[in-house]
């Protein structure tokens, strides 16, 4: 995981509906940088659901909440229209800015190893810097964290 103090790596990635976004496109706003293993996975859609609902709050705020997994562009739109969310959900099938934020983590599940997306959130400021570095965050909770952190 990448720490607090640290400059954001640039990505550029499509959203749900293929349209390329990079971080340098949010200069001068903080930007709420989540990654999450899968679309419509219970833990997922609890977080990204939380996110959604804050979405108004985040953005009085001057912030802006980006999803990133390595779901595809289709997966990404069909999940957004299901709970109707109100952000911008970003595909990473090449793993670029997953592993430039050193996210992509060997995991264990029952005993069995792989790697994976470790669930990350990172809060970076209007110049690009990462002011916030929280892992292995609890989905539920992880949306009202970073609201508290915009305080």
């Amino acid at each position: 995981m990448l720490e607090a103090g640290t400059k954001a790596p640039d990505f550029t990635l499509p959203d749900q509906n293929g349209q390329l976004h990079s971080l340098k496109d949010y200069a001068g706003k903080k930007v709420i940088l989540y990654f999450y293993p899968k679309d419509n996975t219970p833990g997922c859609t609890k977080q990204a659901c939380a996110f959604s609902e804050l979405s108004p709050q985040f953005t009085e705020k001057g912030a802006v909440v980006l999803g990133v997994s390595r779901d595809s562009v289709a997966s990404h739109k069909k999940f957004q229209e299901k709970y109707n969310l109100g952000f911008t959900l970003l595909s990473d099938t090449e793993l670029t800015a997953i592993k430039a934020y050193d996210v992509w983590q060997e995991k264990k599940n029952y005993g069995k190893v792989s790697m994976g997306v470790v669930r990350t959130t990172y809060l970076i400021d209007e110049e690009g810097t990462i002011i916030k570095a929280m892992g292995k965050v609890k989905a539920a909770e992880n949306p009202a964290q970073m609201f508290s952190e915009l305080e």
